[in-house]
């Protein structure tokens, strides 16, 4: 059996790990990242990804402060200024279709976030990882068995290999199996609808909007990518789902332009169609003695606010500062006592996220007349209050209240 050291251990090479590995080794961490299948980084330019993020303000200064912005732009993002959000119409409540729209414009942003395919943003990390001498990537390599503790825990991975560091992070996803390999349990439930992706054209183009409709069977979300391009999220039920990816294209850019009532005109699917089913899932502990959870592997949210990734890098932004404190103070990184203060910094916030989000999806996929009118009432005053909705899209494009230190924007000068 062969043994080799190194400072942190990350397994998990997709967005969140990778970022993390690039935020650590900056740091001057040597750094072991793990990854089961090595990601494509070149794809035909007329190819589109049906997987992409809503990346907010302070995800963006992520990705700049580690240097990976230039590799997205060189590829392909989509900044967005407007976002209209509305209810299908009829029923027992309001005789109008209630609204709200947001504005770039209206607080003085040049735009609201950007929509980036979720390959752009892997494949850009993995090219700025390489540039990073103390970044080791094994890949393919997965763990086979774990052993923790607050000094040294240590993996075995699949080739024998045993591995010794400071701290081990699970970056693996949603079925983290470092998470289950540890011991840790997760709570949550499906949410009983599952969202069809793809790309579509729109014959008005995307007017730099985001668009989001809600429906009794779950909300259609329409997020801009080029000129005249939309990445498609219908979340609704299993039975309808299935019936959407059965479809002839014909047929299904009739449902999807009906759908979203013709907004931007006509849809037209472009290439294949996905589907994922939805649930809520949080980790009951995020950390373990050697151990800490990041992104999907410690929390899944449903992905109606597009916040998933956004959270999943605050979690890695908040660790690497608690690790770059811990070892200027000589603690070790993988003491309870330094672990705890990322668990206190970001479990709270994300089952904060998680239960609103859950409570909108609960709020706005039923058609009960009192809650509709209750509804129809809130999205009506919103609209005209313009400090509310200020304040609202300030805190989802990350914005308000205090951030790590990589999601702040550089000062010039």
């Amino acid at each position: 059996m062969t043994n080799t050291d190194t400072d942190i251990i990350i397994a998990g090479g997709g967005m969140v790990g990778a970022a993390l590995a690039c935020a650590l080794a900056e740091q001057g961490f040597t750094i072991t990242l793990l990854e089961r299948r090595e990601p494509d980084l070149e794809w035909p330019r007329d190819g589109y990804d049906i997987r992409v993020s809503a990346i907010s303000r302070t995800s963006q200064n992520i990705f700049h402060n580690l240097g990976a912005w230039p590799h997205m732009t060189r590829r392909r993002v989509t900044p967005y200024e407007h976002m209209r959000v509305w209810e299908s119409g009829g029923g027992t409540a309001l005789p109008w279709a209630p609204q709200i729209q947001f504005h770039a414009a209206d607080i003085g942003e040049p735009d609201l976030g950007h929509i980036i395919e979720n390959r752009v943003i892997q494949g850009a990390l993995w090219e700025q990882m390489q540039t990073l001498k103390n970044i080791e990537i094994r890949c393919p390599a997965s763990i086979s068995s774990l052993s923790l503790d607050e000094e040294a825990p240590s993996v075995i991975l699949n080739d024998g290999t045993r591995m010794r560091a400071a701290l081990i992070v699970a970056a693996d996803g949603a079925r983290s199996s470092l998470r289950e390999l540890a011991g840790i349990s997760t709570g949550g439930w499906g949410y009983d609808q599952t969202a069809v992706v793809c790309t579509v054209q729109a014959e008005a183009g995307n007017q730099s909007t985001c668009w989001q409709r809600f429906m009794p069977s779950g909300p259609l979300a329409l997020l801009p990518m080029e000129q005249d391009l939309f990445s498609i999220v219908w979340s609704t039920t299993p039975k309808q789902a299935e019936k959407l990816l059965q479809m002839p294209p014909e047929a299904f850019d009739s449902a999807l332009t009906q759908a979203c009532e013709a907004r931007p005109g006509r849809l037209r699917l472009l290439g294949e169609r996905g589907a994922f089913p939805l649930r809520l899932q949080h980790a009951k502990q995020y950390i373990k003695p050697g151990l800490a959870l990041v992104g999907d592997a410690a929390h899944v949210i449903h992905p109606l606010a597009g916040q998933g990734v956004n959270l999943g890098l605050m979690d890695m932004a908040e660790l690497a500062d608690i690790l770059v404190l811990a070892r200027n103070k000589g603690r070790p990184l993988g003491a309870l006592h330094t672990l705890r203060r990322y668990e206190r910094a970001r479990k709270g916030e994300n089952i904060a996220m998680q239960g609103a989000m859950d409570l909108f999806k609960r709020l706005f996929s039923n058609d009960i007349g009192p809650l509709r009118l209750a509804r129809d009432l809130g999205m009506g005053l919103t609209e005209h209050a313009p400090l509310l909705k200020n304040l609202l899209i300030r805190n989802a494009m990350g914005i308000l209240g205090e951030a790590p230190s990589l999601a702040r924007a550089k000062q010039q000068g």
